[in-house]
């Protein structure tokens, strides 16, 4: 099935819920059984990962419905569903390490992953080394005896780089290390990282995949090679989500293909129009031919998210950045993205920055493009940068 069709019809099974179209939302803790003989067959069930539902922490129908489709459009072999985006970043890291390990860690990545590492991975003597994103297969000379994984994110967390994904992938997996990517800019849709060379996927699911705005989830998707550790951990730490932002993350799911098109049309419009004002240095797009990871964009990825930075001269004042973002009418000042409305923030990338040093002076925010009608949102914008130019 192409993937629109995957995107609507995985994870369906109307049979087994009385025809309905979409699974149903299980509250379920409790999971009875007839007779022992039942209840220790639901167990081994579970244990050999055959179908079933045996206690409600480990799935139900709802999540079962979500993590096979998930799993389907992102050609991995199984998903897990948490409850939100960072948790899962967390999980993903947790299944794979042990005291004394190292992880290789890319410097753009997302912030909250970034403190994850420094923080709480520190604490349980897991050392983190952040390398320059645009390395490629140069990222083998930092691989030590103790490195464990490679975490990558392309494009990179507010910066947008690209990386080249198969190029690491390949020089970690001849050192048997364990590639982790954040997949969320691209969803499964765009980018499909098993095919490259991942072994672990993650998403923050609250954004495109949940698409409004309303629930907060994480998906880790994996090889067969790495599911046991994968679900050994998760089980572990007793990581699972909420039915209700189960189901919402379903819903969103099957229009997930149409709402990508309408994000990817918008970002690279805002991008283009925005490239081209007197006051912007760079627009950071990948998907733009001017951009530094265009080719590897265009090489590796099928689609855009909405999301791109813009890196504006320096000599722009906050102020007059000020003046230009709280004036806009359709852009929200708020943190996530992914979901119908469009949303803007201004960000300082040396504040997460330890192995690279960010070379522009001058002052940087990220757009979020939405699904509004874009000419609404590029006059917006405009009658935003006259504000800044008011202000300079």
């Amino acid at each position: 099935m192409r993937e629109e069709t995957t995107a609507v019809h995985s994870g369906l099974h109307p049979e087994r819920h009385q025809g309905a179209v979409n699974p149903p939302v299980f509250h379920a803790s409790t999971i009875l059984s007839r007779t022992v003989e039942e209840f220790r067959r639901k167990r081994k069930d579970w244990a050999l990962d055959r179908p079933g539902t045996f206690y409600g922490r480990y799935g139900t129908p709802t999540t079962d419905a979500l993590r096979e489709a998930i799993a389907a459009l992102e050609g991995g072999h199984r998903t897990l569903v948490y409850p939100s985006g960072l948790a899962a970043c967390a999980g993903a890291l947790v299944a794979f390490l042990s005291s004394g390990d190292h992880v290789l860690m890319s410097d753009s990545v997302y912030g909250p992953t970034r403190n994850f590492a420094t923080g709480f991975l520190r604490r349980f003597g897991v050392s983190t080394t952040f390398f320059d994103p645009l390395l490629g297969s140069a990222v083998e000379a930092l691989i030590k005896p103790e490195t464990r994984v490679v975490y990558l994110e392309s494009p990179g967390s507010l910066t947008f780089e690209m990386q080249d994904v198969p190029a690491i992938a390949e020089k970690a997996h001849r050192r048997g290390v364990t590639v982790v990517a954040d997949n969320t800019w691209a969803t499964p849709l765009y980018f499909k990282p098993f095919a490259h060379g991942v072994d672990v996927s993650v998403h923050s699911a609250t954004k495109y995949i949940l698409g409004h705005s309303d629930a907060m989830l994480g998906t880790i998707t994996c090889t067969r090679e790495a599911w046991p550790k994968l679900k050994s951990a998760t089980y572990e730490l007793g990581q699972t989500a909420g039915p209700d932002d189960v189901y919402l993350g379903q819903k969103g799911l099957r229009t997930l293909p149409v709402r990508m098109k309408q994000h990817c049309a918008a970002g690279i419009a805002l991008a283009e129009w925005t490239a081209r004002q007197p006051e912007v240095e760079r627009v950071l797009h990948p998907a733009l031919p001017g951009d530094s990871g265009h080719a590897i964009w265009k090489r590796d990825f099928t689609g855009a998210g909405g999301l791109f930075g813009v890196v504006l001269k320096e000599g722009v004042t906050d102020a007059a950045l000020c003046a230009m973002i709280d004036g806009l009418e359709l852009y929200g000042i708020g943190f996530s993205w992914g979901g119908y409305e469009s949303l803007i923030v201004p960000f300082d990338p040396r504040e997460a920055r330890t192995a690279t040093q960010w070379p522009h002076k001058g002052p940087c925010f990220r757009i979020h493009a939405g699904l509004e009608n874009v000419d609404d949102l590029i006059e917006d914008l405009d009658a935003g940068f006259g504000r800044l130019r008011a202000a300079a």
